[in-house]
């Protein structure tokens, strides 16, 4: 019989005993915190990433110092070369006329930046989040159009959300606000919006126009 928790541990401990420099890229929505509560069991000053848009809604930045504190965390904010008022001056709200654009200055270039030092990239991953997600692996290689290329580790690549909530209250572990207020999905304010009844949990995102910021598709998947 399926064991989530057993199952999530043993990709964990596998992915570290094959040696290499950790780290982990968290946007403590409920499947990152989850990780990040199950990888600190084994390595409690694993580098968590937060990449710091500078348009994120407000309770996800107390949420994530919330847990930074009270957890000691050994945070990395990772932010764009450009700040939001600079970027905004020169290109324009970008977030609402390129998307993917914005996505690319404020969250693709500083990940790969945040990632040089890193060999294997844990990740809070699900194959039910989006039908973009639905053939996830929990360990597959990557290679970045820089040519960097690691271990990327999705340890609960195949929970459920149920499995995540009721892990996080079994843990007494709390959980972000936006989530009672009808939130699924949750990236930079702007851009993200509640699903419909009956849609996935990504639906919400960019107004439907499409799925992934980029973070999880510039790279090529290797055999």
């Amino acid at each position: 019989m399926r064991d989530p928790l057993t199952q999530a541990t043993a990709v964990i401990e596998h992915a570290l005993s094959q040696g290499g420099r950790p780290g982990f890229t968290c946007s403590f929505q409920a499947e990152d915190v989850a990780v990040l509560h199950l990888l600190r069991q084994q390595i409690p000053d694993v580098p968590v990433m937060f990449l710091e848009t500078g348009y994120h809604f407000a309770e996800v930045i107390e949420y994530r110092d919330q847990l930074a504190r009270e957890w000691d965390l050994n945070l990395v904010n990772l932010e764009a070369k450009q700040s939001v008022a600079s970027q905004e001056s020169q290109f324009g709200i970008l977030n609402q006329t390129d998307p993917a654009r914005c996505c690319h200055l404020r969250k693709v270039e500083p990940l790969i930046a945040g990632l040089t030092n890193v060999d294997v990239w844990f990740t809070g991953l699900r194959r039910e989040q989006s039908p973009t997600r639905a053939n996830l692996q929990p360990e597959e290689q990557h290679r970045f159009p820089t040519g960097l290329t690691l271990k990327k580790i999705s340890p609960i690549y195949d929970w459920t959300s149920s499995e995540v909530f009721a892990y996080l209250a079994a843990n007494d572990i709390p959980v972000l606000s936006l989530y009672d207020q009808g939130y699924t999905s949750i990236g930079c304010e702007p851009c993200t919006a509640k699903p419909e009844p009956g849609e996935h949990a990504r639906a919400g995102r960019w107004g439907g126009r499409k799925l992934e910021c980029g973070l999880h598709t510039v790279t090529v998947k290797e055999a």
